[in-house]
């Protein structure tokens, strides 16, 4: 009678989850499942002549994207700019949200605040702000002619530089976030047991601190990588069209060339890559839970 009645229960609460979680469900296959289904479609037919699109079921789009050099030398800048921006932001962030995380003062409401303020903004408004700081008469090279660092204004926008250093500003508020999220385990009761054994501060922090930080760390990274290598506005703003990258030349193909089975083959790839490098996330994340 006692299973019975918990078999019931059990299948009660089984129906009340799945009732729970069934909106969202379906509002994930509609908003992603169903265009992602249509966008693998769209990559599988072939253009003819000028923009006409033939509806087929050809792997044409993706050879001509594989055999592509220059898909392959804008997949490299992907990637590169995604590694560079990656460890700039993790190097930046990791002391403000060590900070954040372990302070007790009344202001760290204020302050935590202030960390993902520039979320609120939009990443279109926050590149024109960086174009005007950056632009040869802005405030950054006005401010290094006027001490006399540089008799010149630097090039700091239309290039690559001005793409890393605005990607790494927006990108900061999403690694604060995560780190602090990860960095529940970071307990200053073990960093002083170990202080009270004669660790320094910087022995400390290498073989306490940091191997406990690790998985904010790499949450933060994953999220800071994929949202860097599928940014179109800032390289595209920034880079003011000398900087190419796999979002810019999806845009191209979709808006320009109008190879609509080219974009669509290369946002695959680019899906594709996110998934690869998903993968190799969590089996590292498994390594660093595991020790």
């Amino acid at each position: 009678m006692l299973t019975s009645s918990r078999s019931r229960e059990g299948g009660t609460r089984r129906v009340a989850a799945a009732a729970l979680l069934a909106p969202g469900l379906v509002a994930i296959g509609i908003s992603f499942l169903v265009p992602l289904v249509w966008l693998a479609r769209m990559s599988l037919n072939r253009t003819v002549g000028a923009a006409e699109l033939q509806s087929a079921v050809s792997s044409q789009s993706y050879l001509d994207v594989l055999t592509d050099e220059f898909v392959w030398d804008i997949a490299w800048q992907t990637l590169r700019l995604g590694v560079l921006v990656t460890v700039l932001v993790i190097v930046v962030s990791y002391p403000i949200a060590l900070f954040l995380a372990r302070t007790r003062s009344r202001l760290r409401g204020l302050l935590l605040a202030l960390a993902i303020a520039p979320l609120l903004t939009s990443s279109v408004v926050r590149t024109f702000g960086w174009l005007v700081l950056l632009s040869d008469d802005g405030v950054v090279n006005s401010a290094l002619g006027r001490l006399g660092i540089t008799s010149e204004p630097l090039a700091l926008t239309n290039n690559y530089t001005g793409v890393v250093i605005a990607l790494v500003e927006i990108m900061m508020p999403y690694a604060i976030l995560a780190m602090i999220a990860g960095f529940g385990r970071v307990s200053k009761d073990l960093e002083d047991a170990a202080g009270s054994l004669g660790a320094g501060r910087m022995r400390r922090f290498l073989r306490v601190t940091f191997p406990l930080s690790l998985p904010g760390v790499l949450t933060g990274a994953l999220m800071v990588f994929v949202l860097t290598i599928s940014a179109f506005i800032t390289p595209r703003l920034m880079g003011g069209g000398r900087v190419f990258v796999i979002a810019t030349e999806i845009f191209d193909q979709a808006t320009t060339t109008l190879d609509w089975p080219r974009a669509s083959a290369l946002s695959m790839l680019l899906l594709l890559l996110f998934g690869v490098f998903l993968v190799l996330f969590q089996r590292v994340f498994r390594i660093v839970e595991g020790r």
